[in-house]
């Protein structure tokens, strides 16, 4: 039997340069559907668009919350959903694979960096740094091949790489991590806010598909960016913020 996790994973293998896989981010079970009946194969919440959803800065949902929200959406939906759980809110590996596997989930977003305490930057776009700190990247890896012993092949990882959030610039170190993490078992590097210059050295020196975050309407297409490197482009909290500016454009004309 085929598994929404095995049709997930999948969706990732044998794309041309200029087909990525594009999958935009819910943050309700409304945005789910707009989204799923827009002809999307797959969805990916962003732990930002939720948070603001929910009415929390971006890093301060409540772990309870956060789950609640990603179970919403994936019953909401047919297509597989996979989910940015940030840094695993420091639960054991095999309670955050089960509490995501409750939640119908297929897959994850996994961040290697600890935020500031507080959490509050509320911006999460690529080059926006809250102040926080790299992982040991030899320890996370150890962390997540715990996540994928536990999930087996219930859970698409994708290890985020934030050494370019954190102000480390040399491609090198992206490229050091990632090799880490999918020795680990993680089946996908998302090297946030990484520079469009550098993701042809990325996908040249990493050895499993790579994610890559656009800005809607600015900067290269998801098509520029496969031909680049990216195996699947995401959005992160864009859609939910275009919505929330739209809502906005709306209420005023109604006054």
């Amino acid at each position: 039997m085929v598994t929404k996790a095995d049709t997930f994973r999948a969706l990732h293998r044998g794309r041309l340069p200029d087909d990525p896989l594009v999958l935009p981010g819910p943050w309700d079970a409304a945005s789910a559907r707009a989204l799923a009946d827009a002809g999307f194969p797959a969805l990916a919440v962003p732990s930002a668009g939720v948070a603001a959803a929910l009415g929390h800065a971006d890093g301060e949902t409540p772990p309870e919350e956060m789950f609640a929200a990603v179970a919403r959406i994936a019953r909401a939906v047919d297509v597989p959903v996979s989910a940015d759980v940030e840094d695993g809110y420091g639960l054991p590996p095999k309670e955050l694979v089960e509490r995501l596997l409750e939640a119908g989930a297929v897959g994850c977003n996994l961040e290697d960096s600890h935020r500031n305490s507080g959490r509050n930057s509320g911006r999460i776009s690529g080059r926006d740094s809250d102040g926080g700190v790299l992982k040991d990247a030899h320890a996370h890896a150890d962390w997540l091949a715990e996540v994928r012993s536990a999930a087996a092949d219930q859970l698409f990882v994708n290890a985020r790489i934030d050494t370019f959030l954190r102000g480390e610039s040399d491609p090198a170190r992206a490229i050091e991590r990632a090799a880490l993490y999918v020795a680990a078992g993680a089946d996908c590097v998302y090297p946030i806010g990484a520079p469009v210059a550098v993701l042809p050295l990325l996908r040249s020196g990493t050895r499993a598909p790579v994610n890559v975050l656009a800005r809607i309407d600015e900067g290269p297409s998801p098509a520029e960016l496969g031909e680049l490197g990216a195996t699947r482009v995401t959005f992160g909290p864009g859609l939910q913020r275009r919505a929330t500016a739209a809502a906005a454009e709306i209420a005023a004309r109604m006054r």
